[in-house]
């Protein structure tokens, strides 16, 4: 939540929600206590006077919880939708309208907080590095503006001094079919923008793309540096189990209708299953060893590692334990022993049940975590390139 207005109109909600909860409270006792003073004698005036402070409470509630729901990004689809349901169950209602105030109350304070931060520091610009930062997706996701991959990572970027570009490889192909994706990209950067290099920095199997590309061509001398975030450099065992075990027909529908979908949403050339085993163990093990860290470049890993499984979205709570089983603690995706690479390894969890997961290191869910600030940590590791003199 960015945005000022949004971030004054939530507020806005939130307060009116607030004097709602407190003023139906006396409404209903004063209610209580009046009818036994004027009932029956003046059930009439009784009667208009609650009418009308009803009317005043129903206009009260919906302005406010239409002006949060518009704007809140932390209430997220689930409280919104049982948020509805349970509006219909007297007492329900409350309890759960209590926890709507306390989500979005902790949203505004949070944000405005982060405009603070920002403000007092623009003139630092901590982020505006030698040269731009190129952000680089994992597999089975494009560079779609709406919605972002990066979630709100590129605008707090840019908001602290820093140049972004995209990757925009297709969303599924071999490793070295992104790699050389990205080998294009990055001369057409560097070209545009006559900046000499780009500091790469990509999540998942992105990872392996730039290394792919690094190693396969001469495009390191356009790279001032690559850190990846949560890629799986020495791939993933439960991927390979998964592909011996489910019959070959089965993968080549899965794959034939994801190719089918993504060529009618931009990508040329979709390649579901050439991604899919290239994320295997024994294959990305053989990539690891070959291809080496290349001189010239600073390079740098990060990982994290997401505590319990129901603390993880939609699919990643599926296949956190899948994967603990055959590669132990994780991401939900990818193991801690599959993260390190390069001269320096940040490794991220936080205190307690919810851990870090891999979709919440690039924002996908755009989810303020109680212990890590996902656009504060890449703020401060661009400003550490900056500082490198990247």
């Amino acid at each position: 939540m960015n945005n000022v207005w949004q971030l004054k109109i939530c507020s806005f909600g939130v307060i009116a929600l607030k004097i709602f909860l407190i003023t139906v409270t006396i409404l209903t006792v004063g209610g209580i206590i009046s009818a036994f003073l004027m009932i029956p004698d003046r059930w009439l005036t009784w009667l208009l006077w609650i009418l009308c402070l009803s009317l005043a409470e129903f206009v009260l509630f919906w302005i406010g919880i239409i002006s949060v729901y518009c704007t809140s990004v932390q209430l997220g689809i689930k409280i919104r939708v049982l948020g509805a349901v349970l509006g219909m169950i007297p007492i329900l209602n409350l309890i759960f309208l209590i926890k709507i105030i306390r989500t979005t109350s902790m949203e505004v304070e949070f944000e405005k907080k982060k405009i603070q931060v920002n403000a007092a520091r623009k003139e630092e610009k901590i982020c505006e590095t030698k040269y731009p930062v190129l952000l680089v997706h994992g597999v089975f996701f494009r560079d779609y503006k709406f919605p972002n991959y990066w979630g709100r990572i590129p605008k707090e970027l840019e908001l602290n001094g820093a140049e972004v570009y995209f990757g925009n490889q297709q969303s599924a192909a071999s490793v070295e079919d992104s790699g050389k994706e990205l080998v294009s990209r990055i001369k057409e950067i560097v070209k545009a923008c006559g900046c000499q290099k780009v500091n790469v920095i990509a999540h998942s199997k992105g990872g392996l793309d730039i290394r792919c590309a690094v190693n396969q061509s001469d495009i390191g001398r356009y790279i001032a540096s690559i850190t990846t975030i949560n890629t799986p450099h020495r791939g993933c065992e439960f991927a390979q189990y998964l592909l011996e075990k489910i019959p070959v027909k089965m993968q080549e529908k899965i794959a034939g209708t994801y190719n089918s979908a993504m060529r009618k949403l931009g990508d040329k050339n979709p390649d579901f299953m050439a991604a899919v085993n290239d994320l295997t163990a024994d294959t990305c093990k053989k990539m690891d060893s070959g291809f080496g860290i290349p001189e010239g470049i600073f390079c740098q890993s990060v990982g994290s590692k997401l505590n319990k499984a129901t603390n993880g979205k939609f699919p990643l709570n599926f296949t956190y334990n899948l994967v603990k089983y055959f590669d132990g603690p994780n991401d939900g995706l990818v193991s801690e022993t599959s993260f390190e690479w390069g001269e320096k390894y940040t490794f991220i969890t936080t205190d307690g049940k919810r851990g870090v997961s891999h979709g919440d290191m690039i924002d996908l869910n755009r989810e303020n975590i109680d212990g890590f600030d996902v656009r504060e940590f890449y703020v401060s590791l661009v400003a550490d390139l900056k500082n490198r003199g990247l």
